[in-house]
């Protein structure tokens, strides 16, 4: 796709630019970021942009390319650090970008007097020994229930005098009534790390002794369970096909790239085996090894991310580089089952990019097309961020806004929003759009957060007047706002300008089921917050009628038990673990049921 040539103030710009290593910021019509990159030489790559013929991605990038600014370093590691804490504070549209952290198990031996070992999600600096990531919790449940076994810690909660059961059955070394040495913990340790770094022939020797001598003694349930417990380790370590000749941990990135969109594996080796591996694919605006490098210094800055000892990439990413920032060897194999495994990788990576792009042909119809649509119609350039509101009361109390958001025609719920008016005490759909647009857009203001290129509203005439109000004469900002207009039915009837006009289009087009969509879903939104709310203040108002309950009372029952249904159903002595008395309890229960 040949390129429109870049304009008299970008031109100008272009022949300033300097031969040295930084990050540039491409910007839109409204002076947007809508892309962050790095570069070895700025003036190579900044002119790239603007002098060759692009596809795709890129091609759209740079159509909608009125300005940009750069930013030189001093080396490329610097480049490739502030890169990625311009992506992290402006979310470029084009930029990829990582959802939240990982959400899989970890295995955790506790850094505490009486050591545990744990299933956990979340990674904490709190000197614990971390395991994994394993495929799913089941797989480290297995796991964990053979280690509490064979290599038993603490399973109780800690001194209570006594032996637990645990004790007793030989899964803890006796927390629980004695002092424990820390040289007894510490052997265990050694041999639980062993076994979770790959060396399981050790356990399986020691189970086999143990199956064993426990058939010599007449104790087959014993001589079983040990049994099964080798049929584990055959069936979920040993089965799977090592890849290498160390126990090294290790993470190993490749791509493929075809039709300006870049599909990326990741595999994770631990205990010398591919234990799991994850899919991704964003469209890709820069070289992909630059895409990848971007991902990878990402993919290790989310939280409950654990380093491995290891990172294998292909050739042509910046080894050094990235081993610098990240504090860990970086390497690209060149022999042997680690290239096998790359090469392996690879072929994933097509494969997923081949079966989807069929599906991303369709969906790109229904949602980039769809967001294109709405725009057109509303006579306003390419958008991406729509911003929709919509309020909810109960016959003027209890009054709530809410707000979702859509990306290219898709939602993004970790940015919806939900709002307790605080100036709107009854039904005023005037006094409600201004609260909520003055508080969201002037925290954006302030936080120097990205700004929608739309905002719809559920509802007419009343709600648009109030928004553009106050985005023109108070916050001094020109955002395009548009009202959801419904029918008789309340259905999604038409899409109403600024100038309180209806706008056409098509029932049967993309942009309208999108329209719809979106109305639909902010309806959705506000009355589920709104329900939520209501049945809170019902039950707080309620609480404030029984004698005894005072405010403290309230917000504790609020808390723990949070519904009156819960509270009714409670026993009265959980009732008073809250520090209310017996007395009081019993009215409780007796007044809400």
């Amino acid at each position: 796709m040949k390129l429109k040539m870049a304009t008299k103030h970008i031109e100008n710009k272009l022949k300033l630019l300097p031969d040295l290593p930084g990050c540039y910021l491409m910007k839109d019509l409204n002076s947007k970021i809508i892309y962050v990159g790095k570069a070895k030489n700025l003036k190579n790559r900044v002119r790239s942009y603007f002098k060759s013929a692009h596809v795709g991605k890129t091609a759209k990038l740079v159509s909608e390319i009125r300005d940009f600014e750069t930013i030189i370093t001093s080396t490329d590691k610097e480049a490739f650090l502030l890169e990625i804490t311009l992506i992290q504070k402006h979310s470029p549209y084009y930029n990829i970008r990582l959802k939240r952290g990982t959400g899989y198990p970890y295995i955790k031996i506790t850094n505490e007097k009486d050591p545990q070992l744990k299933i956990v999600s979340q990674i904490k600096k709190d000197g614990g020994s971390y395991f994994g990531p394993y495929p799913n919790v089941y797989a480290a449940e297995e796991t964990i229930q053979l280690l509490q076994k064979v290599y038993p810690l603490r399973r109780c909660n800690g001194y209570q005098k006594r032996p637990c059961l645990y004790y007793h059955m030989g899964q803890c070394l006796g927390a629980c009534f004695k002092e424990v040495p820390q040289e007894k913990y510490q052997r265990q340790i050694r041999k639980i790390k062993s076994f979770l770094n790959g060396n399981v022939g050790h356990i399986k020797r020691t189970l086999e002794a143990k199956m064993s001598d426990a058939s010599a003694k007449l104790e087959f349930e014993r001589a079983a369970e040990v049994r099964d417990q080798i049929h584990y380790i055959e069936v979920t370590v040993e089965r799977q096909k090592i890849i290498s000749n160390d126990n090294t941990p290790r993470d190993l990135f490749n791509f493929y790239m075809d039709k300006g969109w870049l599909s990326l594996q990741i595999f994770f080796i631990r205990q010398a085996r591919l234990i799991k591996r994850e899919k991704r694919l964003f469209p890709c605006i820069d070289k992909p090894e630059a895409e990848l490098e971007s991902f990878i210094l990402q993919f290790y800055n989310q939280k409950n991310r654990i380093l491995p000892k290891e990172i294998l990439v292909p050739t042509g990413v910046s080894q050094d580089v990235l081993a610098e920032i990240l504090k860990i060897p970086v390497k690209t194999p060149q022999r042997g089952a680690k290239r096998d495994l790359m090469q392996l990788a690879q072929q994933n990576a097509k494969l997923i990019l081949d079966e989807k792009f069929r599906l991303l042909e369709l969906d790109d119809r229904k949602t980039t097309g769809a967001m294109d649509e709405l725009t057109q119609a509303l006579h306003l350039p390419q958008g991406h961020r729509i911003e929709a509101f919509d309020h909810s009361h109960l016959q003027g109390t209890d009054p709530v806004s809410a707000m979702i958001c859509f990306i290219d025609g898709r939602p993004e719920k970790d940015q919806y929003r939900k709002y307790k008016l605080k100036t709107v005490t009854h039904a005023d759909e005037a006094a409600s759009t201004r609260e909520v647009i003055r508080r969201r857009y002037s925290r954006l203001l302030k936080e120097h957060a990205q700004l929608p290129d739309l905002i719809l509203m559920d509802g007419g005439i009343v709600q648009v007047e109030a928004v553009i109000d106050v985005l023109q004469n108070e916050l001094n900002l020109s955002i395009p706002v548009a009202g959801m207009v419904k029918d008789e039915h309340h259905k999604t009837a038409a899409l109403m300008n600024a100038a309180f006009q209806k706008v056409p289009l098509d029932p049967k087009s993309e942009g309208f089921y999108l329209l719809q969509r979106i109305q639909d879903e902010v309806h959705r939104f506000a009355i589920t917050f709104h329900r939520k709310a209501h049945s809170k203040n019902s039950l707080s108002s309620r609480l404030d009628l029984i004698p005894g309950v005072g405010p403290k009372s309230r917000t504790k029952l609020l808390r723990k038990f949070g519904s009156m249904k819960k509270i009714t159903e409670a026993p009265v002595n959980e009732i008073q673990s809250l520090g209310i008395s017996k007395k009081v309890a019993q009215m409780i229960k007796l007044s809400l049921k």
